[in-house]
């Protein structure tokens, strides 16, 4: 794959994205993932009592399935709302995490301090990949493990990124965000490690109806929050009955709801 340069202002646009993160609720919208950061927990296998960060941990499916694993926890964001609701929720699981507020392209900790780092659809949105990739592989372990999950780029959301992307253009010289999902950038941004093992899964949304998962996109999750609330008009309409046409079209359900399949990449990286 060709280099592309980030844009100059990179500190800009994460004021930006920080922002967009931040608005809705995306604990709404993090909660029913839960599923994917244990599975990604189970998939790394690391022991009790090891050191676990969860980078750009949202509101913490990552770190609290690491801490119901006996792990030792730190969860990292650059929302600090989020991570209180990390807090609550680890306090109402009976399971001990700490947090730090971070950016994944500049994390506050010495090199090799963890024996795991994880991230659940959260470091795949850093503009500079590069970047946010050499920073997990420097605060890990030598022999530690790196593991994260990413949208694929013909996923469900996939598809609906892109979608609302003809309507609001992406940042120009930022990488697509769903590379991240893709094997073979993946492979380009760790191939200086040991191994590598990506596995291809499935999470499946579930809502009462395509009207249902939009409007609590809509009112929730901060990519499709910002970008309704940018439009107005045909275009706002427009947008919205792509967003519903998209979601019955991949539909698999048969009772009336809505239960459609989202494609994502699972990888683990062993440091070398």
């Amino acid at each position: 794959m060709m280099s592309v340069t980030p844009p100059a202002d990179l500190t800009a646009l994460k004021a930006k994205q920080q922002a967009t993160w931040a608005s809705g609720n995306y604990s709404v919208i993090g909660t029913t993932l839960q599923v994917t950061g244990e599975t990604l927990c189970d998939a790394v296998d690391f022991s009790a009592g090891q050191l676990v960060l969860d980078v750009a941990a949202g509101n913490g499916n990552a770190a609290l399935a690491a801490a119901r694993r006996g792990a030792v926890v730190t969860a990292t964001d650059y929302v600090p709302g989020l991570l209180d609701v990390a807090k609550t929720r680890a306090l109402a699981d009976g399971v001990e995490i700490e947090s730090q507020v971070a950016d994944a392209e500049a994390l506050p900790f010495d090199a090799q301090s963890f024996d795991v780092v994880l991230s659940t659809f959260g470091v795949m949105f850093t503009p500079d990949q590069e970047q946010a990739a050499s920073e997990l592989r420097r605060v890990c372990r030598k022999g530690g493990k790196i593991g994260f999950t990413a949208w694929t780029p013909d996923s469900f959301i996939g598809q609906m990124f892109k979608i609302v992307g003809t309507y609001i253009a992406p940042p120009a010289g930022v990488r697509s965000p769903l590379l991240w999902g893709d094997e073979s950038r993946v492979a380009e941004l760790f191939h200086d490690d040991a191994s590598m093992q990506t596995e291809r899964l499935d999470f499946f949304f579930r809502y009462r109806s395509a009207r249902h998962w939009l409007d609590t996109m809509r009112s929730y999750y901060g990519p499709t929050n910002k970008a309704f609330a940018a439009l107005d008009g045909e275009a706002l309409q427009a947008l919205d009955e792509d967003l519903i046409g998209l979601a019955n079209d991949l539909n698999t359900a048969t009772d009336g709801t809505l239960r459609v399949p989202s494609t994502y990449l699972q990888t683990i990286v062993t440091r070398s």
